[in-house]
């Protein structure tokens, strides 16, 4: 038995949330429903803007660590903070919801630690503002044998493919657990991240187990549209998900597929919906269950998620799943 069900890696982000209307968008030049990085200076003003604002670790692997901890999974992160305040806040916040934090935060005068200032207008669409800081940092050596190579599953997020030593920590990374016997995924985070990493990211599909991706990310990487994508990306990948905002799920490996109906719930707030569902699902693959039921545990978790403020669970996904006849 590994010492881990699911080890993560990726940007170690402070997820700050507040809510603003369409007008503060406006006057603060924010771009409503999409991620946008932004430079040191840019993320202090929109940090010292936002209102009763909410602190929380995050970053698209955190979250999906932290749906995975609610679950009852072992899970460690693999990712790089600044030992400043909000650097032990976070690996504080992520001891506490279960998940061994395995690289204590870094001293010295490297940049800050990373954080994303998400506004949520009131139909529930985020807009996000990230400031990478030290996260975007993370390289090869902070990748460790025992972590990475101790694991059933792992799991990365394609933000980190913005810097060639994030590009050689994740596939290091993957390397170890592969070698011993475990299965590397991928979710491919936006459509921007592909377009900027086609190449390497359609190599990197042939080499991993499984790979998550939204409707317009399969697209993007495939430079076509979804069907003709999603054919292509079946022959190349091991397990191919494909979520589609309010629209059915697809999966997909070798012959076999299914498609799983999403949950209708009024949104509260999107943010961590993607995160969660890979949380469902990557406890569905680790529970050994069927395509149509870890995909459906997908659902489950994303519909939960949505329907309050934060990108991690509040409920017990467990019970939801019981609740649903999945377990």
């Amino acid at each position: 038995m590994k010492k881990y069900q699911v080890v993560g890696i990726g940007n170690a982000i402070v997820d700050v949330i507040t809510q603003a209307d369409e007008s503060f968008l406006e006057m603060m030049g924010i771009e409503k429903g999409i991620m946008q990085l932004v430079e040191r200076e840019r993320g202090e003003l929109l940090y010292a803007a936002m209102q009763d604002r909410v602190q929380a670790p995050g970053g698209s692997v955190a979250n999906t660590l932290a749906g995975l901890g609610n679950l009852g999974l072992k899970t460690a992160f693999i990712g790089r903070v600044h030992d400043d305040a909000l650097g032990r806040f976070y690996a504080k916040g992520m001891a506490e919801d279960g998940t061994d934090f395995v690289n204590p935060p870094v001293p010295g005068g490297e940049l800050p630690t990373s954080r994303s200032m998400i506004f949520v207008s009131r139909d529930g669409e985020r807009s996000m503002n990230t400031y990478l800081g030290i996260s975007s940092e993370l390289g090869p050596q902070d990748v460790s044998d025992e972590v990475a190579g101790d694991t059933d599953y792992l799991f990365l997020e394609g933000y980190l493919y913005d810097k060639p030593k994030g590009k050689e920590a994740f596939e290091r990374a993957a390397r170890l657990c592969q070698q011993a016997g475990g299965r590397a995924g991928i979710a491919l985070s936006d459509p921007f991240c592909v377009d900027r990493h086609r190449d390497d990211f359609r190599r990197l599909v042939k080499d991993l187990d499984y790979v998550i991706g939204n409707e317009h990310e399969w697209s993007s990487l495939y430079q076509t549209d979804l069907d003709s994508a999603l054919t292509q990306a079946v022959q190349d990948a091991g397990l191919v998900v494909c979520t589609r905002s309010g629209d059915e799920v697809i999966l997909a490996r070798g012959a076999e597929r299914a498609v799983v109906p999403v949950q209708r719930v009024v949104p509260v707030d999107a943010t961590g919906a993607g995160d969660q569902f890979a949380a469902g699902f990557i406890y569905g693959m680790a529970m050994g269950q069927s395509l149509e039921k870890a995909g459906r545990m997908g659902c489950v978790a994303a519909a939960e998620v949505i329907g309050h403020y934060g990108a991690r669970p509040e409920t017990d996904l467990k019970a939801l799943f019981r609740a649903q006849g999945l377990l």
